[in-house]
């Protein structure tokens, strides 16, 4: 590996070396040296406005019955948190761009995004659907493109698990609120109005922690060549324009969005899917391992692999809709905890492969751009998995529509199998005439 030797300040002698590969590290800067602050307190920083903003998807099915009571329509408020994820996924791609540029900073993403928030779910606490999807659907995505990117900067050597980590807050810290919202469906739009102004003081907070690495910034402890040797790189680096140009990109897409859609399906109805039997139970389960799935996701790729762990993640999520429609046609509450928690453990998991997989396939010096693209296919997941579904289970009954969203899982899988990295050869010659 090439070295060359630089003095950045007055004391830190800091080692700017290249693999065979051409992949850059800065090593010889401790954290604390550039911000004051440890790796773990940057992580935690990421992960708490997580916690927080993810309630308003994950939280929101089981917020139905008592907006229902305080006078919403049920299609309005589908096409509400429709409107809402497509908000959501749609910033992560101008986000990362703005990142890459050096346009915008972590600080400033989860101020106006936490601010956003707020007045969203203000809105909703107001009876005012509109600023909900509009602002709170935005705001949502920059915090959760602030924090992943984040993350992923400071943990170069495992950034895939502290994603993993990350995103698993936007899930899991939904259940306590699903559990007091079920308790108090009375009460949702004042606990609304009061839950605001916590998430923005919260992740103002938090702004104040977070900071950006310098650039191809490496933790000193970690040897680097032992790293580079065990993870070879993309064929090549990919522009977002280029990651487009491939197959790839669009086979990963289209698995996201076919996953997504399903997960999203899930979380909006399954607390009225189980309105019979047991549904705060449901939604808990459902909500509590769908963020559990996205932690330990990555883990398992060590002994699978990221496109194996991907399929059997999928059609986990497939055997989770049999499960749940096993549950409601023999009105058993047993069946239907077993399908929430299958179903909560496939419908999170995907999540941080595919933010994995980007950079294996399209290389890590644009991945947040270019996951950005991928992540975007989320955005259609929430018309045809929360707005169209609503039509599926109005018209044709829990049956149908589980059914369907199995054979979207499937579909998934089936994808997932096409997907090959791009300019490498589908298969190694032997090296016989």
């Amino acid at each position: 590996m090439p070295e060359q030797w630089t003095m950045i300040g007055l004391h830190t002698p800091t080692l700017e070396v290249r693999d065979h590969h051409g992949r850059r590290y800065r090593v010889g800067e401790q954290p604390r040296e550039l911000t004051g602050r440890s790796r773990a307190a940057m992580l935690w920083a990421c992960w708490l406005p997580m916690l927080l903003v993810g309630t308003m998807q994950y939280a929101f099915g089981a917020a139905m019955p008592g907006l229902l009571a305080a006078g919403h329509e049920l299609p309005v408020l589908c096409w509400t948190l429709a409107g809402w994820t497509v908000l959501q996924a749609g910033a992560g791609f101008p986000a990362a761009l703005l990142r890459r540029h050096g346009r915008v900073g972590p600080r400033t993403l989860l101020v106006v995004g936490g601010a956003l928030c707020a007045l969203g779910i203000t809105s909703l606490g107001h009876g005012v659907t509109t600023g909900y999807w509009l602002l709170g659907g935005t705001g949502a995505g920059l915090v959760y493109a602030a924090c992943t990117s984040t993350a992923e900067k400071w943990f170069p050597e495992g950034s895939a698990a502290r994603v993993g980590v990350v995103t698993g807050a936007f899930a899991y810290g939904a259940t306590p609120f699903v559990l007091a919202l079920s308790l108090a469906p009375g009460h949702v739009e004042a606990g609304l109005t009061a839950f605001a102004p916590v998430l923005l003081v919260a992740v103002a907070g938090c702004a104040l922690v977070v900071a950006d690495p310098p650039r191809h910034w490496w933790p000193a402890h970690v040897d680097h060549r032992d790293w580079a040797r065990s993870n070879p790189p993309a064929a090549r680096e990919f522009s977002a324009t280029e990651a487009l140009r491939t197959a790839a990109l669009p086979v990963m897409a289209a698995c996201l969005f076919c996953a997504a859609a399903v997960s999203l399906f899930d979380a909006a109805f399954l607390a009225l899917l189980a309105a019979p039997l047991s549904p705060v139970a449901a939604i808990a389960v459902f909500v509590a391992t769908n963020g559990a799935g996205r932690a330990v996701a990555i883990p398992v790729t060590r002994k699978l692999g990221r496109r194996r762990t991907l399929r059997w993640v999928v059609t986990v999520q497939a055997v989770g809709q049999l499960l749940l429609l096993a549950g409601i046609a023999q009105a058993s509450a047993g069946w239907l905890l077993a399908g929430a928690t299958v179903a909560g453990i496939g419908g999170g998991a995907f999540y941080p492969l595919f933010a994995a997989l980007a950079r294996e396939c399209f290389g890590q010096r644009r991945s947040t751009e270019v996951h950005g693209l991928v992540y975007s296919a989320k955005a259609v997941s929430g018309v045809v998995g929360i707005g169209l579904g609503w039509a599926a289970l109005a018209t044709w009954g829990p049956s149908v529509a589980l059914g369907l969203s199995a054979v979207l899982s499937l579909t998934s899988a089936v994808l997932c199998g096409r997907l090959r990295r791009p300019g490498f050869p589908r298969t190694l010659p032997t090296g016989r005439p």
